[in-house]
């Protein structure tokens, strides 16, 4: 599952395009939203999930009298078109979304209704949540989004024969990993894979480091505005770090020449030229499409290493916490939709979503783990979300989309060299926060 590699994509195009909207409707029907024809329109990423986000809209529409009416964009379009309607008589009543820095421009316009009053009347779509994740699309103490589809946490992954033959066990520690890196240099391995040609690979390595570091307070501190927060001895020490690493050559040489998205970087760990990949958990399924039997047999994974006197919590996770359905104030029929976001977290929704590798964060997903077609996977996963203290929102996510390829740019400076850690604290306090 490729999610994440679509998602980056999207999320550097935070401009509005003027250009004519092309729905395709799973209803048949692409008329806009409730104002036009008097029912609700649920507007989701068009890719292979949209066969449960049908059949959710199916099972709704049994029992509702208000009928749902399912509109794809297919993704590589997604978020310019719906920046494109999202004011306008087309503009749906539900909308598919990433939380954090994806729905603040929205919330700026007055455009979202909050769902505090639907929560109000039905607890259960706040509390049948994990929090770390329910919380990613609370903006301003309200409430904007309901989870759909799946968690994404970003695991370690690497290659179970490259560690055993280079008697090297998953590191623990950061000591751990800078021992293994040297270790498998000597092996004429490549320690650790990376798509540094997309950019956004590379930034995983800033955000797990800066929560081991210095907590989630530091990132939060940033994102609200907070300029100091990049100055601040946690910060340099954090790049103090990831220079470490790259300077060890962790990396190789020519990871700027190699991509994620193209397939590359999950080549190098499944033929055994590198060891390691920091990757969202969507790696587990990738491999199993373009290396079934490397998947099954020699594909391991585990958490970010611990930071020694670090104030971040070792149990703290980075990455995609889910993707939400948010509400647009206009929608004619609130009632209707309050009852649709109810099936986020029925048994049937949690079934049909781990049937197709996705792993839900609702709270009844442990029930049904054993029908998952990894359930030692998607065990460690639940687990893992289920007891984060802090589960941060990719940055590239928290931020406004605006913020997106300037940040990208700086984290692959400083990989490069090009900029010091100066350099990168400038950048990142030029980022715009709303």
């Amino acid at each position: 599952m490729k999610t994440r590699t679509r998602l980056h994509g999207l999320l550097a195009c935070g401009a509005t395009l003027a250009m004519a909207l092309s729905l395709t409707a799973c209803g048949g029907n692409d008329s806009g939203g409730s104002s036009k024809d008097g029912k609700i329109h649920v507007l989701v990423y068009g890719d292979a999930s949209n066969k449960v986000e049908k059949q959710i809209v199916e099972t709704f529409n049994k029992t509702s009298d208000v009928k749902a009416v399912l509109d794809t964009i297919p993704g590589a379009d997604y978020q310019q078109k719906l920046q494109t309607i999202i004011s306008t008589p087309q503009a749906p009543d539900v909308f598919f979304n990433w939380g954090g820095g994806s729905i603040q421009p929205f919330v700026k316009a007055d455009l979202l209704m909050p769902l505090d009053d639907f929560i109000a009347k039905d607890p259960n779509l706040k509390d049948k949540f994990l929090p770390s994740v329910f919380n990613s699309a609370v903006v301003n103490g309200k409430s904007y989004g309901i989870p759909m589809r799946g968690t994404q946490p970003v695991l370690l992954f690497h290659n179970k024969n490259v560690l055993d033959k280079a008697g090297v066990q998953p590191p623990k520690t950061w000591d751990e990993l800078l021992a293994a890196v040297k270790t498998l240099k000597k092996k004429n391995v490549t320690p650790i894979a990376l798509g540094g040609g997309d950019q956004w690979p590379t930034l995983m390595w800033f955000e797990y480091l800066y929560d081991r570091v210095a907590g989630p307070e530091l990132f939060q501190k940033a994102l609200e505005g907070d300029k100091d927060a990049w100055a601040s001895a946690d910060s340099k020490k954090a790049l103090g770090q990831i220079k470490e690493l790259v300077d060890a050559g962790a990396f190789g040489t020519n990871y700027d020449s190699v991509k994620y998205t193209n397939g590359a970087s999950p080549a190098l760990v499944a033929s055994g030229k590198a060891a390691f990949e920091l990757m969202g958990s969507w790696y587990y399924s990738q491999q199993q499409t373009d290396a079934k039997d490397f998947a099954a047999k020699g594909l391991g994974y585990t958490t970010f290493p611990t930071v020694p006197g670090g104030k971040g919590d070792p149990a703290n996770v980075v990455g995609n916490t889910n993707n939400f359905y948010s509400v647009l104030k206009k929608t004619k029929h609130p009632e209707a939709v309050a009852q649709f976001l109810k099936l986020m977290y029925s048994d049937e929704f949690v079934k049909a979503q781990m049937a197709i590798g996705n792993l839900p964060t609702t709270t009844n997903v442990p029930k049904f783990l054993t029908t998952s077609a990894s359930p030692e996977y998607s065990r460690f996963q639940y687990d893992l979300v289920a007891a984060a203290p802090s589960f941060q929102l990719s940055w590239d996510q928290a931020y406004p989309p605006a913020a997106s390829t300037p940040m990208h740019q700086a984290v692959q400076q400083f990989f490069n060299g090009q900029l010091d850690a100066d350099g990168f604290i400038k950048a990142m306090q030029a980022l715009p926060t709303e």
